[in-house]
Parts: structure tokens; C-alpha cells; sequence
């Protein structure tokens, strides 16, 4: 299947006629030709979105709202189709995980559409009397999007759909190893009849596409969900314009001695292999204390054993499938390694299950004595392992915490409210749980890092892209 680009309100192919070959991490098996576009196919976009900005921000939030809702409606109808490719497409299990990505997609959109209405200036006191201050907020212009494979559907949406419903037109550049879902996605869109220039796809390489967006005059803000390392990079690019930037975690799951183990236990499940641990959110680190770690990892072990079932993510028994692509399957592969070689102990898992028709199904790993500085601890796994480090006290927990280059969330569990929030007092993450896993989040709340971290800079989340976004005039009446 012939998979291209969409620019000014029509589907067209590169420029140069390049595609490439999209397959799908399950099976193997081809699912079609995306389109390979240069930085001609991505000027080509940003002259459709710059055309169609004024005509976009002069509709009222009203008129936006009912076409954002309009996509939510186009989504809703092709739920079936939509999961389906998300499964084949990146990995994840049908029934445990697409379905409801698909639903959570659905939910961006309407609320986008309702955030948009509610958006607003102020009109603040003026110091010369008989004169009236108004604030006003104003689109930005083009928004270049740039975004990841780990959740091809609701992260492109949570800057798209805020960033369309502010006034602005947009220019996406998804993760080329899920472009078939963002095609799907970019249909779902295009079939909600937005004028014509208003959304643009470009799929291709990131250090073409995505740099030529970030850097591009045309584009009068950036949005990027990824890696710290591709991060820096957009950053760099974008040097000048108005930036978000949500990146990369080791948000530590701290397990105190007066824990619920049982309620630690069921949110580890999630924390560590839920999309099979590729999320930013993920528990890179456990920090159990000691009183409590024997127990805590045998309980652990018996769960993952008996609960995480590792196979074909359209079974419906699945709940855990491939890694996405071959780098972070190889990144397991090191960091494990690594582990072990520090004197860490594989309790369950630790090596790729071969018994598959390709070699990205990695076991869900429980390792247990590893060190504070082991790779697995320190760095970005975004793998289904969940690598637990003793610690002594909640002092040493924050100090771990903190000690990180990482600052986007963190989880505690005790029994303890107040040393809960001393904890949410003392790190430096964006977000903290208690008592919740650290893949817990609402997405109308405010998520990002904290500032001076490699998490990034802003905040995603329900109407919060939007301060982004937008910027405020302020007009003087006489």
C-alpha cells in the first residue's frame, strides 16, 4: 500500500519519488511504501500552513471547536481500523493497549475543541484614567510538530489538537518507524474537511524533515515530543522561536518500608511494562528500601510471571509485545548486560524471547542489587525491566532522585502522607505520584520536566500547550 504525504489539503508523494519500506515489528512482514520526503516536501508544507494562517486564526474558536469535534467524530468511526494499525504498526498489544490509545485520541481532540472556546485575554487595570488595557492572546502562526513512535496516536494530538483549536495551522513530522498509524491518523484529518493548508503531514527522515521545521523561517514555533539527545537538537534549530519540548525520564518508583506491597506491586506492573517500558514515564528505577525488598521482589516476580504475557499483540491474551525497532532492543540488550556484569541478579526474564517471527520480543526483566550507577539506573532504558536498587532511607531516595540528569516524574509509595509529600517537596520532577505508578497521568494536567533537567522545557496537557502556542498583544484604548 502507497502511503503519502498530505500538503495543502491534498494527498501527494515526495517530491523526489523516494519511499520507503515500513514493516511491521510483530511479524516482519511489509505493511507498505511511506513516502521519504526532503526538505523540499517540508518547505512545500510550511508555504500551505503560512498561506492558510490568517484565514485560520480569523475563524472564530467557536468554528474551530465544531471542526476539531469533527475529527474526534471521523476518529471515533474508525476506532477498529485505527487500533489495528497502531498494533500492527508499533507493537503494542490490540485488546490490552490500542484500543484505548484510540479512545484517549478521541478525548484530545474534544478537548482541544472545548479548551479553545475557553481561551481568553483579560483586561487589566490601565494607569491613566479613561483609557481601557486589553490582553488579548493570539496565535502564533505555523507550529511545526515533531513527534515519537511510542505513542504514535495521543502525543501527536496532545500538540496538534491544542496548537489547531489556538488559531494556528500546523506542520507534523511523526517518527518514521510508526508513519503508517500517523498516515491513518493524518486521514482521520484530512477526512474532517479542514481548509486546505490548516494540517500538513510530511513524513521522512528526522535530521531532514524534522530539522528543516524545527529551523525553518516559516515556522513560527516547535513542538517536540522525544529523546533528550533529538531534543537538543530541534532545540538548536528552533533557536529563537517559541519552544515545547517534552523529553526524556528516569523517573524513579520509591518503595518505602510501611508500603502498601500489594498496591506497589500492581503499579510496578504498569510502571515498567506498560507499551513494553517504552514510555518516558516508565519506572527506569526502583528504589526499594531495604527493609522491604526481599518481599517486595518476590511478590514482583510471581506477578510479572503470572500476568505479563509476552506473544502476538492481535491475541487477545497478549498483554505485552514487541519493542518498537532495533536500537532500543539493542539498548536492552546493553543494559541488562551491564547490570549483571555490576554483580545485578536476573530474578525473572533477561534475555530476548527467539521463539518469535522477529527478534524485537524482549522477556519482561526483574532485576535485583543493582547498582546506583549501572546503565540500566542512570539512563533511559525504555524497556520492559524493572531494575531494583536498595536504598536506606526517604533521604536517600530524594538524594538518588535528584541526583539525576532527568527531571520529568517520580512515584512514592507509603502508607505515610506526610513523608509522601516531603518527598513531592524535595525532588526535582515536574510530576510526582504517590501512591500511583509512575505511568499514572490525566491528560488535562499539566506534564513536563522541571527546568535545568534533559526533560524539557513547557508543559503538555489539556489546554496548557496552548500558553505556547499563543502569545498575548496588548492593545491600549484612548
Amino acid at each position: 500500500m502507497d502511503h503519502r504525504m498530505f500538503v495543502g489539503g491534498a494527498w501527494v508523494p515526495a517530491r523526489s519519488q523516494q519511499t520507503t519500506t515500513a514493516t511491521s515489528p510483530s511479524t516482519g512482514q511489509t505493511l507498505g511504501q511511506v513516502a521519504e520526503g526532503d526538505r523540499d516536501d517540508a518547505r512545500a508544507a510550511i508555504a500551505a500552513a503560512r498561506e492558510a494562517a490568517p484565514g485560520w486564526a480569523r475563524l472564530s474558536a467557536f468554528e474551530r471547536a465544531a471542526l476539531m469535534h469533527r475529527v474526534g467524530d471521523v476518529i471515533e468511526s474508525r476506532r477498529d481500523d485505527l487500533a489495528r494499525i497502531l498494533t500492527l504498526d508499533q507493537g503494542k498489544p490490540l485488546w490490552a493497549e490500542a484500543y484505548d490509545e484510540v479512545d484517549e485520541l478521541v478525548t484530545y481532540w474534544r478537548m482541544a475543541a472545548e479548551d479553545g472556546k475557553r481561551l481568553g485575554g483579560h483586561l487589566p487595570n490601565s494607569s491613566s484614567r479613561g483609557k481601557r488595557a486589553l490582553l488579548i492572546r493570539r496565535p502564533r502562526g505555523v507550529v511545526g510538530v515533531i513527534t515519537p513512535w511510542n505513542w504514535p496516536y495521543t502525543m501527536p494530538a496532545e500538540l496538534i489538537a491544542p496548537a489547531l483549536a489556538s488559531g494556528n495551522t500546523v506542520v507534523w513530522t511523526p517518527a518514521p518507524s510508526t508513519s503508517v498509524a500517523a498516515v491513518d491518523l493524518a486521514g482521520c484529518i484530512a477526512d474532517a474537511d479542514l481548509p486546505p493548508g490548516v494540517f500538513n503531514l510530511v513524513t521522512g527522515p528526522g535530521p531532514v524533515v524534522g530539522d528543516e521545521i524545527a529551523r525553518n523561517p516559516g515556522t513560527d514555533a516547535v513542538a517536540f515530543i522525544g529523546s533528550t539527545a533529538t531534543g537538543r537538537l530541534v532545540a538548536n534549530a528552533a533557536s529563537g522561536k517559541a519552544t515545547l519540548l517534552e523529553m526524556g525520564g528516569n523517573g524513579p518508583v520509591v518503595v518505602m518500608p510501611d508500603a502498601d506491597l500489594d498496591r506497589a506491586v500492581e503499579g510496578t506492573l504498569t510502571a515498567c511494562f506498560l507499551c513494553a517500558g517504552q514510555s518516558c514515564t516508565a519506572g527506569e528505577r526502583l528504589l526499594v528500601h531495604h527493609d522491604v525488598r526481599a518481599e517486595f521482589a518476590a511478590r514482583l516476580v510471581a506477578a510479572v510471571e503470572d500476568r505479563i504475557r509476552l506473544g502476538d499483540p492481535l491475541d487477545d491474551a497478549t498483554t505485552m509485545g514487541p519493542l518498537n525497532n532495533a536500537g532500543v532492543a539493542a539498548k536492552m540488550d546493553e543494559h541488562v548486560a551491564d547490570a549483571v556484569s555490576r554483580g545485578a541478579v536476573i530474578l525473572t526474564g533477561g534475555a530476548r524471547d527467539k521463539s518469535f517471527q522477529t527478534d524485537l520480543y524482549w522477556q519482561p526483566t526483574v532485576l535485583d542489587g543493582v547498582p546506583a550507577d549501572a546503565l540500566v539506573a542512570v539512563e533511559e532504558t525504555f524497556g520492559p525491566v524493572a531494575p531494583i536498587v536498595g536504598i536506606g532511607s526517604l533521604d536517600e531516595a530524594i538524594e538518588l532522585t535528584n541526583a539525576s540528569r532527568y527531571g520529568l516524574l517520580a512515584a512514592i509509595y507509603t502508607r505515610d502522607l506526610r513523608q509522601g509529600l516531603d518527598f513531592a517537596d524535595a525532588v526535582r520532577t515536574g510530576w510526582v505520584n504517590v501512591n500511583e505508578s509512575s505511568n499514572y497521568w490525566e491528560s488535562h494536567l499539566p506534564f513536563g520536566g522541571r527546568s535545568g533537567s534533559d526533560s524539557g522545557l513547557g508543559r503538555v496537557g489539556g489546554s496548557h500547550p496552548m500558553e505556547a502556542f499563543t502569545e498575548l498583544q496588548t492593545v491600549i484604548i484612548g
